[in-house]
């Protein structure tokens, strides 16, 4: 029997996804027509032997309830549980925590997700990859340009024996292209090993002075960090096997990367599920390339839409509106001729006719900033908090907006407080 664990962190951890955050836990933000961690959830219960998948952070259990109501519908041969961390533990230290409802029921491996990833996962060929290799855990990998390898958890290995030799997360210098996506899994011994790092550190703390040894006590239990004490040792240890993927994956860290994970789910989509996809009629508005367009969403037949979009339920889109690369969420109305263009218009947004809400594409793996670190904002996707309108004729480049602001000037490379 094998069991999943997806990592979704708290209200505190995403605050590179504001401000979309602010009104929505960014696990649950819809990327591809379905919130992000859907994604995993659905190729999760494709995976031979998943019996269980539990949801662990520090959010309120209520934020999920709906979630995982529709979860147990839609994957009814699966149990789905969220499991709330008391404190800040470390992303292996609530795992270490729950070790005991994690394992019980004869659990053999486990699956260990972050949530802030869009990718292919698959999860079927890294369990087979795993099982061969004997080791207490397999990574999976995969190979990045070079000048973006510092931006990750890098992975030095032996290519032929395919086992990691050193782990070092976001190294000064260049060490491997080879990067962690964020998806492991791992035998129930991982507990053990963990246990083993604890009382290593108990030890190293008994020997330090008195006052030290007291300003350090509560970190020997209650943090513990996956990539910096359990994978260092593992790799060390020449006990953390590789799978190398070459699928798409790509971090969702800040708001803008939505739009890039968005096209990457939508395209996915077209070549395993079309029928959600919106096709081209006569008497519809026109459609170009991967298309997600709510039942509920109203869309005038003189708009042109695509590709990489997804408009959600009770949008309405204007006569001669253009839609690119682009997520609508719900309730917003795009008047007529207006665009939107490498952009996520925010919950009940307004767009006036003839206004333009445009940003820069990115289209490579780096997950942009939206500032430097002279406070200088730089071309990005752009994003409109809620309930923001834009009024009549306006352009608004490049810009970040946060909720409930009207803008009836032109706004270019700004950030809207």
């Amino acid at each position: 029997m094998n069991k999943a664990v997806i990592l979704v962190g708290g209200p505190s951890r995403a605050t590179r996804f504001r401000p979309l955050s602010m009104n929505l836990p960014q696990p649950l933000f819809p990327v591809g027509g379905k919130p992000i961690i859907w994604h995993q959830v659905n190729a999760l219960s494709k995976t031979p032997g998943i019996t269980e998948i539990i949801l662990l952070g520090l959010f309120e259990a209520h934020v999920f309830k709906s979630f995982l109501d529709q979860c147990t519908l839609e994957f009814p041969k699966i149990e789905f549980k969220y499991l709330r961390e008391f404190a800040l533990l470390g992303t292996a230290g609530g795992l270490f925590h729950f070790r005991d409802q994690i394992m019980h029921g004869n659990t053999k491996n486990i699956f260990l997700l972050y949530t802030d990833i869009c990718s292919a996962f698959p999860l079927t060929e890294l369990l087979e990859k795993h099982e061969q290799s004997k080791s207490i855990g397999t990574i999976m990998v995969k190979k990045v340009p070079r000048e973006l390898a510092s931006n990750y958890g890098c992975v030095v290995a032996d290519s032929e024996k395919k086992m990691a030799l050193h782990y070092v997360e976001k190294p000064e210098t260049y060490v491997s292209d080879l990067v962690s996506t964020g998806v492991y899994v791992f035998t129930t011994e991982i507990f053990k090993l963990m246990s083993e790092i604890i009382e290593e550190r108990s030890k190293e703390l008994s020997n330090l002075p008195k006052k030290a040894f007291h300003d350090n006590f509560g970190n020997i239990h209650d943090s513990l960090r996956l990539e910096q004490d359990v994978l260092q040792k593992m790799a060390s240890e020449h006990n953390l096997g590789i799978y190398i993927t070459d699928t798409f994956w790509r971090q969702i860290k800040s708001a803008a990367s939505a739009v890039p994970a968005n096209a990457e789910y939508l395209m996915q989509t077209q070549k395993s599920n079309p029928s959600m996809l919106a096709k081209q009629n006569p008497e519809g508005p026109t459609i170009i390339g991967s298309v997600y367009i709510h039942p509920s969403a109203s869309v005038d037949p003189t708009a042109k839409i695509g590709p990489n979009v997804s408009i959600h339920s009770r949008v309405s889109i204007g006569a001669g509106a253009r839609i690119k690369n682009s997520i609508i969420l719900d309730n917003v109305v795009v008047r007529d001729y207006a665009a939107v263009i490498n952009a996520i218009v925010g919950w009940n947004g307004k767009i006036g006719r003839w206004a333009r809400v445009e940003g820069n594409p990115c289209n490579d793996l780096n997950d942009h900033e939206y500032v430097t670190s002279a406070g200088v904002k730089i071309n990005s996707i752009c994003i409109l908090g809620q309930e923001t309108i834009v009024k009549n004729e306006v352009f608004v480049r490049s810009s970040i907006v946060l909720p409930y602001k009207e803008i009836s000037s032109d706004k270019h490379n700004e950030i809207l407080m």
